[in-house]
């Protein structure tokens, strides 16, 4: 851990994040499936296509869209889309990919910290997934800003890795240890990404980056304070990406541990919802 200003840690995220927009893009591995995207699939991933569910008509606001392929999919599935980043790059993208595929959208560019500022309508949901939350350095602030922008009645759905993984590291045998504390109370650790994690080889020059690590207790209590009523809490013992070495990819295009490794939670959704009427 190291002092760093708010406001120096999120414009240096912001820099490492404006370049891995266009690595992620030209998506030379396939990580993003974009050219299938393009060619008319459905890239949402299964876990939270099945939670979320229809969507045919919501106005949804997805939070920290990157460059917009979640919202886009979302779009596909009839949902009238809005999607915020504070990667310039991503936006422009995200904008880019939505005239190619011929899906309306709108994307702005912003810091999530000031989405009321940026954001005037309400939303029937709003949805943020995967890789978020350790780019945050306060969580019930965030959920508080997210429900804010929820119609009544509206849901916000987040899907995430699970806050025990950030404490545990595997070591040279394939064991995990718990290395970290399980939150850092806001305060920022600073990372050198010297690639990028979809496992593309393009060195990043803006390496420097500050992550926050953040409980359980930290969304759902920022649920309960929000207002919002909490539909479920999951916790999944599936990953999106093979944070360890022994995951292995099942026919979902989840990871999933084999049978020898402990049941370790990898990942975790919550749905809240803001009450229709005043109780």
């Amino acid at each position: 851990m190291m002092s760093v200003s708010l406001k120096e840690a999120i414009a240096a995220n912001q820099r490492n994040w404006d370049e891995r927009a266009g690595i992620h893009f030209q998506d030379d591995n396939g990580f993003y499936r974009v050219e299938q995207f393009k060619a008319g699939a459905d890239v949402l991933g299964p876990l939270e296509s099945v939670e979320v569910g229809d969507v045919a008509g919501l106005d949804v606001l997805h939070l920290q869209c990157h460059f917009g392929l979640d919202t886009l999919s979302l779009a596909r599935r009839g949902a009238c889309v809005t999607g915020l980043d504070f990667s310039t790059s991503a936006i422009e993208t995200a904008r880019r990919l939505a005239h190619e595929t011929g899906l309306a959208a709108e994307f702005i560019r912003g810091d999530v910290h000031q989405v009321r500022q940026l954001v005037e309508s309400t939303f029937d949901l709003v949805y943020a997934t995967w890789g978020v939350f350790c780019w945050i350095p306060d969580a019930k602030l965030w959920i508080r800003n997210a429900a804010s922008l929820l119609k009544p009645g509206g849901r916000l759905y987040i899907a995430d890795d699970h806050p025990v993984t950030g404490m545990l590291e595997e070591n040279a045998s394939g064991r995990l240890e718990a290395v970290q504390d399980y939150s850092t109370s806001n305060i920022p650790e600073r990372y050198e990404a010297t690639g990028t994690y979809t496992g593309v080889e393009t060195p990043l020059q803006h390496s420097t980056c500050y992550e926050w690590r953040h409980s359980l207790e930290e969304f759902t209590g920022g649920a309960t304070d929000a207002g919002l009523q909490i539909i479920f809490l999951h916790e999944h013992f599936v990953a999106t990406w093979q944070r360890y070495s022994w995951l292995q990819k099942g026919a979902d295009g989840l990871w999933h541990a084999p049978a020898d490794k402990p049941r370790v939670p990898l990942t975790f959704s919550m749905m809240a919802r803001k009450r229709a009427s005043p109780e």
